[in-house]
């Protein structure tokens, strides 16, 4: 059986070869990868060696995703969302868990300490977040998926046909991948906020009395849109940080971009941000003028809008 040289095929077939092997038992993983590269390395010669790059990825595109083809290797059926939407699920749960739960955490751990809770309430904090957060994060994404399912549509991003291009890619710079890190950290971190400054209502009025630093009656409409969006860009950013950014993913990213900053724009503009208790104590009777909300829905749409062009512009090179 012939050999696959590294100039004809390399990089792509090691890539997705690694995609395999690394969801199957450990005692499979030698001769799987083996028979991969070979059945590869075979399907390639056969179609000619004229152009071996188009060649290569067109029996990589047959082949097909390796999270199914592992699935398949290691006879687990793929049952939980389906088969067509599953390995999506699988990486987006993943990139949830190993990114965003981890910082959200950290933060909640830090934003105790910082309002003088003691270690044993921090560590107690820290673990109810990684359950409560973790299991949020599973149920929802999973309600999504399994609505998507069963919406019969096909075409999309989310449930589009897997192409090599989906490989994860280590060709990233490092100023894309420390960008994107970044803007994890941001908008995880104002989820955190928000989150924290309506259970902990963190401000005290000289009467004692505790408030939300932002208007409670968002939590019954508006605040959802914005945390969904700012979810969608922690997301993104994450996938941002790890693998090419494609034209399908500005889109994505214009979306959830557009969920967060319309919403904050529209409360901004209403004056309806901020707690009305909240702002009447700590401004000591001072009205906010509306020039100052002007200013501030102009500054959120213009930074939304030049986040969306960067996103597009980032898919082009």
């Amino acid at each position: 059986m012939s050999k696959l040289h590294a100039s004809e095929t390399g990089t792509l077939t090691d890539r997705y070869v690694v995609e395999v092997v690394r969801r199957i038992p450990a005692d499979q993983r030698g001769d799987v990868a083996d028979e991969l590269r070979a059945t590869i390395a075979d399907t390639v010669e056969a179609r000619g060696l004229a152009d071996p790059e188009n060649a290569e990825r067109e029996v990589l595109t047959e082949m097909g995703d390796p999270i199914r083809l592992a699935a398949r290797y290691a006879d687990r059926p793929l049952a939980l969302i389906g088969p067509r939407l599953y390995p999506t699920y699988v990486r987006l749960l993943t990139v949830l868990l190993s990114t965003v739960l981890p910082l959200v955490t950290a933060l909640s751990a830090v934003l105790d300490i910082l309002d003088g809770q003691g270690a044993g309430a921090v560590i107690g904090g820290a673990v109810g977040a990684v359950l409560s957060v973790g299991a949020q994060m599973i149920a929802w994404l999973t309600v999504v998926f399994a609505l998507i399912e069963r919406s019969g549509k096909r075409a999309g991003a989310v449930g589009s046909a897997w192409t090599p291009d989906d490989l994860p890619d280590r060709r990233v710079s490092k100023e894309r991948g420390a960008a994107g890190y970044a803007g994890v950290a941001w908008h995880a971190l104002l989820i955190a906020l928000i989150v924290w400054q309506h259970t902990a209502q963190p401000y005290q009025t000289d009467g004692g009395t505790r408030l939300d630093a932002l208007n409670p009656d968002l939590w019954s409409g508006w605040i959802w849109p914005i945390l969904a969006g700012l979810v969608g860009l922690v997301t993104l950013d994450a996938i941002r940080a790890v693998r090419v950014w494609t034209r399908s993913l500005a889109i994505w990213s214009a979306g959830a971009q557009a969920a967060f900053t319309l919403p904050l724009a529209w409360i901004l503009h209403r004056q309806e941000l901020f707690n009305p208790a909240f702002l009447s104590d700590a401004n000591g009777g001072w009205q906010t003028p509306q020039s100052l909300y002007t200013v501030a829905v102009v500054g959120v749409l213009a930074v939304g809008a030049g986040e969306v062009v960067k996103r597009f512009r980032e898919a082009r090179d």
